[in-house]
């Protein structure tokens, strides 16, 4: 069978004098299987997973299909992850969230809407991130990592806080995946889950190994038998073996659990089955036990009601193994909650030390003759088997993405795109940008003594920025600080993927961004002073091609430079400090430099560049270039130049880094 995921010496760095969350685990998943790294909060499960990933600097290293993440191209689409809550904006809608990780991917944007229709969040698909509940957030989280068709599949947690019909759902799902031939590992803390749900546990404590099993020999071997009892006389028959313990000086303990179910800890059938025959008590269910996987572990959908029958014969004597176990599961929770348990026609919240029993599906199944010779090819007949499904009753799978497409450089374009129109932060605040700037245009004309570009600009004299400027730089930052703050591309190596087309994408959408808002700013307050004032204070300086290209390159700089430092120092604050940082600090250090008396003026410089650049430049482009050249040597534009080109460094430099480890 091909190892999959191969997993060596994964060792986390530790801090100070603190042992390594992770100490040279080694594991591996095969294809075809569930596999369930299993250990306490603390033990090191998350950690595994994020070096694995590549989330998280340390030592060792992780193979998919015979190469570590960082040599595959595309990651997203070879491993699906979800770790913890779906990384998504709050004010995102369902399916532009998913639309927007098609782009990403290069996949077609209609594979969302398949995505959608599988996980069964059609309805929901114009809700926003923020309001979803904790079961739809676990469907949409499966549905971002399934939506590129990858071949692994890597989740941490993924049933947690779920109830019990959402939990069979959930991993109904991934044992559909793993039927397929695909492969599966979860962490979970619990014990009973981890033997119900997986083919193989890995267990971790304190970040070490200390087992490695098949799931049949981990619930032999590391649960606790009981023996499961139902009788309409539950409370006698408990203190009847109470009491027949306590003379025999046996070790046993008897738990009386809801409504007339028991639970027998160091006994056996046999014992359970003579003490009530000899005192009378009628027993309708009589079954060997692994943990909690019988009839306490939770509340089953609605089903057709079973006839009772009695359980004492051989059949109810049924082995230790999760699949057995299960197949004992749904006759008693049918049969239990249609008669003691009226909740039992509603989805529950599952008690942290409870495991869900089986689904519709599962009890519709678990009994016919059939079921044994319907499972996966992929996996032994002998190997441990979640609840007993067949491949026709698992839950379906959205369809295979035959040929992915080649890498297309607008494929980070379109992702950008979606991702800067997907939320309403970048119109309101284009909105107010316009709002505050007509506002300050038609105050500084009240006041006078304001020269007329800056009166279209609404830049006043006291302030190192116009508000436009600064709108420009904040709606940069936000390109990648969201990226940080909600890192959907998680899986796509680091929390945000550090490429050059990424980076190209974002600036081309920031730039075309600040010459939007540069031109809308200019013209409402020209419209503004003009209604109020009259034609005077709208007249357009016989200069405006000199002074709309320092507009527009002052525009397009404070958004890159917000993109930039947003992309290094990853926050959206960082990224508006560092624009707010060129006129304030860059600005004077520059003109302090300029006006030193060792440094000589730039006086003809138009006249140098026409001897330097002897060929006439076609459609004039000299005066283009002397414009640009004007634009730069003006203290703000040097400044603003000097600042991108240190930022662009320095983001080219983690850049690299990063990609040598």
């Amino acid at each position: 069978m091909l190892q999959v995921i191969q997993a060596f010496g994964l060792t986390s760095n530790s801090r100070k004098d603190l042992a390594p969350a992770v100490d040279d685990v080694s594991f591996e998943a095969p294809a075809g299987r569930v596999t369930a790294l299993l250990g306490d909060p603390g033990a090191g499960k998350t950690t595994a997973l994020r070096l694995m990933l590549e989330l998280q600097q340390g030592r060792g290293i992780t193979y998919f299909r015979g190469r570590p993440l960082h040599r595959i191209g595309h990651p997203s689409r070879e491993v699906g992850v979800l770790l913890g809550d779906v990384p998504g904006h709050p004010g995102r809608t369902v399916r532009g969230h998913l639309r927007m990780l098609c782009a990403a991917a290069g996949v077609s944007a209609r594979r969302a809407d398949e995505i959608l229709e599988v996980v069964g969040l059609v309805s929901l698909c114009d809700e926003r991130l923020g309001t979803l509940s904790r079961g739809m957030d676990r469907r949409l989280g499966l549905a971002c990592a399934l939506l590129p068709d990858p071949h692994t599949l890597v989740l941490d947690e993924p049933a947690h806080g779920l109830s019990a019909r959402e939990s069979n759902w959930l991993y109904g799902m991934l044992r559909a995946h793993a039927a397929q031939g695909g492969t599966v590992l979860v962490t979970t803390p619990d014990p009973k889950e981890a033997a119900r749900t997986a083919d193989r546990v890995v267990t971790l404590e304190r970040g070490n190994v200390v087992a490695d099993q098949e799931a049949a020999e981990f619930a032999r071997t590391r649960l606790r038998p009981r023996v499961a009892v139902r009788s309409p006389h539950a409370a006698r028959l408990a203190a009847v073996l109470t009491k027949e313990a306590r003379t025999a000086h046996r070790s046993v303990e008897v738990v009386l659990e809801s409504g007339n179910r028991l639970s027998v800890y160091g006994s056996t059938c046999a014992d359970v089955g003579e003490t009530a025959f000899r005192h009378g008590v009628l027993v309708l269910k009589l079954a060997d036990e692994v943990g909690d996987m019988g009839p306490g572990a939770g509340t089953t959908p609605p089903q057709e009601p079973q006839p009772e029958r009695p359980d004492s014969g051989p059949q109810d004597a049924t082995t230790t193994s999760p699949e057995t176990v299960n197949e004992a599961t749904p006759d008693a929770a049918t049969t239990d909650e249609a008669t003691d348990d009226k909740s039992a026609t509603q989805p529950m919240p599952t008690p942290p030390d409870t495991t869900p029993p089986a689904t519709d599906s599962e009890a519709s199944t678990d009994h016919k003759p059939t079921d044994s010779h319907n499972r996966p090819a992929e996996a032994p007949t002998d190997q441990p088997r979640p609840p007993s499904r067949s491949l026709e009753t698992l839950p379906s799978l959205p369809p295979p993405i035959s040929v992915h497409p080649a890498p297309s450089p607008l494929r980070p374009l379109r992702y950008e795109l979606r991702r800067a129109t997907g939320i309403g932060t970048g119109f309101v605040t284009c909105a107010i940008v316009l709002v505050v700037s007509a506002l300050t245009a038609v105050v500084l004309a009240r006041i006078g003594h304001t020269p007329q570009a800056r009166l279209f600009a609404a830049w006043p004299q006291q302030l190192p920025l116009p508000p436009a400027a600064l709108g420009a730089g904040l709606l940069g930052a936000l390109a990648f600080g969201d990226e940080f703050r909600y890192p959907a591309l998680a899986a796509d190596r680091g929390t945000v993927p550090r490429r050059l087309g990424l980076l190209t994408a974002k600036l081309l959408v920031a730039a075309a961004t600040a010459l939007a808002l540069a031109v809308l700013t200019v013209g409402c307050d020209i419209e503004v002073l003009y209604l109020i004032y009259g034609r005077e204070l709208a007249q357009v300086p016989g200069d405006w091609l000199s002074l709309s290209a320092s507009w527009l390159g002052l525009m397009v700089g404070c958004a890159w430079a917000g993109v930039l430092a947003a992309g290094v120092f990853r926050s959206t604050t960082a990224g508006l400090a560092a624009v707010l940082a060129v006129p304030i600090v860059v600005v004077p250090l520059v003109q302090t430099v300029v006006e030193g008396s060792s440094v000589r003026t730039a006086a003809g410089l138009p006249m140098r560049m026409r001897q330097v650049f002897l060929l006439q430049w076609p459609f004039g482009g000299e005066r283009y270039l002397e414009a640009v050249a004007r634009v730069v040597a003006q203290p703000v534009g040097s400044a603003l130049t000097l600042s991108l080109s240190a930022l662009l460094c320095a983001y080219l430099f983690t850049n690299l880094r990063s990609r040598v480890r």
